[in-house]
């Protein structure tokens, strides 16, 4: 499972450990990180890792520094405060003039559609990895309930004691039926 309930350690990406060994001599296998866009790539993994952004991580996934895993803890306050969702981040060979697809890896019950327009239309090569899980984290707290994607969570919003507690009920059984 993808998700790391209150009190359990954090899981660690095997990729970190892959991407730190392979970065002290020589580029990735497979010339990933070269040009423009590997090192734009490097940059933002460099950044995100120095910013001490609380709540968000990212690293590549094993050697292709195209294709990273993010992870967001919910904000202090939030009804997913105590929850972690991992998502996938691709990038194009185009990036960062085009924009990266990003995907809930975690199953995420939440009243609307988590849709970021800075994503999509209104994308700039000045936003990075750091930008998009921080707005990701700030939509899952915010979400606009005027028009749901999920009537049953928009109602259930309404009681953020409820919301939450339904939260932490469908997260623990989904861990549970994961565990080996």
């Amino acid at each position: 499972m993808l998700l790391t309930p209150p009190g359990w350690p954090p899981r660690t990406h095997p990729a970190a450990a892959s991407f730190t060994t392979t970065r002290k001599g020589a580029e990735p296998s497979g010339g990933t990180a070269r040009g423009p866009v590997g090192k734009r790539l490097q940059q933002e993994l460099m950044t995100l890792m120095m910013s001490g952004d609380k709540g968000i991580s990212a690293c590549p996934e094993s050697d292709n520094l195209f294709k990273w895993i993010g992870t967001i803890h919910g904000a202090a306050g939030a009804a997913y405060e105590d929850l972690r969702c991992e998502l996938s981040l691709e990038f194009p060979s185009g990036h960062p003039y085009n924009a990266r697809t990003v995907k809930f890896l975690t199953p995420c019950y939440h009243p609307g559609n988590i849709c970021l327009d800075i994503l999509k239309d209104k994308w700039s090569a000045v936003y990075d990895v750091r930008t998009i899980l921080l707005s990701i984290q700030i939509l899952l707290g915010e979400p606009n309930i005027d028009s749901p994607l999920n009537t049953q969570a928009a109602q259930l919003w309404e009681n953020p004691t409820a919301f939450k507690k339904y939260l932490q009920e469908t997260y623990s059984k989904q861990v549970s039926s994961q565990e080996p």
